[in-house]
């Protein structure tokens, strides 16, 4: 029986990856070892009792005493707080879906790539902060990091025995977000309520938000250049609205190949799940003439400035993803509260990022999980302080 644990249980990946487990068999088929979630502990609670898990943490400690008593005399053990989540990736298992968003999500994957796990890696910050870091663990520890995204399990899908030598270039699909054809002189005074409208996937607000400005394929574009080790130039983004196909790999012989499907996130998961085989989805089937057509368009970096910025971290290299997301973290923050404009948010990073630029190495690599905390936690001081300095 395959051991699993799912950090982020309570979240839209979360919850899709319950969905597959319950469908394969549930407990007759999985020893559920850890689940972690946020405020929403009575879903954390009623995963862990149909899953029969071994404990479920709550991130947040307000939360214990409502979680230890929606589980009491289950057997489910309870705790809270992000050191019990860190103890939580310490339990052995098999197979992790690392589902926690931002940078909250790298220390627990760290810890279960440590203990030999497969790695289902939905959290793009992990790669965007600590790409060697991390890619150096699951080397050493002889573990396998599998990615999530529908982006970058496409790509991965699309090498599956390809010679990588010939690998040319790849191709982001981006769906544009809610906001995608909006006149670029209106985004700046986007609410929260409408860049969370996305008109093809269903996901957490922060990764809704986060399309409609396309920080989230800004990370993307970061992740693409530490998993797969290719060249910036490399990689290109193209906006296709249908998001149907997922992504795009050409090859030195002119050939592209391009995985199609559905927007549906247990597609990727279910990869994940089954690697390396493929199993039965309850996913839609594709139906090409039904949809008729699909479109694309190359991305306007005036209307997406997070682009460019993505571009000019890959050439800093070093500490300068960390101090990237950490930054985009704070400044999606500040627009949820209504203290940022939409289009505010990238000139916040933009700013965070030249104040470290003239205060630290931002290039110099990460020798530890440390450097990059330390990094993390520095850049959120930093753009918190210049939050202060703009206005709506």
């Amino acid at each position: 029986m395959r051991r699993i644990s799912i950090f982020g249980a309570t979240g839209s990946i979360g919850e899709s990856t319950f969905d597959l487990i319950c469908r394969a068999g549930g407990p007759a088929a999985f020893h559920t070892v850890a689940l972690t979630g946020g405020h929403n502990v009575t879903r954390l609670a009623e995963v862990a009792l149909i899953l029969r898990a071994e404990i479920a943490v709550t991130a947040h400690e307000e939360n214990l005493p409502a979680l230890r008593e929606a589980l009491a005399g289950s057997g489910v053990q309870a705790a809270a707080g992000t050191q019990a989540i860190a103890e939580a990736a310490d339990r052995p298992a098999d197979w992790v879906m690392s589902g926690i968003v931002g940078a909250a999500g790298l220390v627990p994957g760290m810890r279960a790539l440590a203990h030999g796990a497969s790695l289902a890696l939905a959290n793009k910050e992990s790669l965007v902060t600590a790409g060697e870091l991390l890619l150096s663990t699951a080397r050493v520890h002889g573990a396998t990091i599998l990615p999530v995204d529908s982006e970058h399990s496409a790509i991965f899908q699309a090498l599956v025995g390809e010679d990588l030598t010939a690998l040319d270039r790849i191709i982001l699909t981006a769906s544009g977000g809610a906001l995608r054809d909006w006149p670029i002189e209106r985004l700046a005074h986007a609410t929260v309520s409408e860049a969370l409208a996305h008109p093809n996937w269903a996901m957490g607000a922060r990764i809704t938000i986060d399309s409609a400005s396309m920080f989230n394929k800004a990370l993307e574009i970061i992740e693409t250049r530490e998993f797969f080790g290719v060249r910036p130039d490399q990689i290109e983004v193209i906006i296709h609205p249908e998001s149907i196909i997922h992504s795009m790999v050409g090859f030195t012989d002119g050939a592209v190949m391009a995985h199609l499907g559905m927007p549906d996130m247990r597609h990727p998961i279910g990869y994940a799940l089954n690697w390396p085989q493929r199993q039965p989805l309850p996913v839609a089937r594709l139906d090409l003439a039904a949809l008729g057509k699909l479109t694309f368009r190359a991305p306007d970096e005036t209307r997406y400035p997070a682009l460019r910025l993505a571009r000019e971290v890959m050439a800093v290299r070093g500490l300068a993803g960390a101090a990237f997301n950490a930054a985009k973290e704070i400044a999606l923050d500040q627009f949820i509260a209504g203290r940022l404009g939409f289009m505010q948010m990238a000139g916040l990073v933009e700013a965070t990022l030249d104040r470290l630029s003239a205060e630290t190495r931002l290039g110099n690599a990460a020798q530890s999980l440390e450097d990059v905390l330390a990094m993390d936690h520095l850049a959120r001081m930093r753009a918190t302080e210049l939050a202060q300095d703009i206005t709506t």
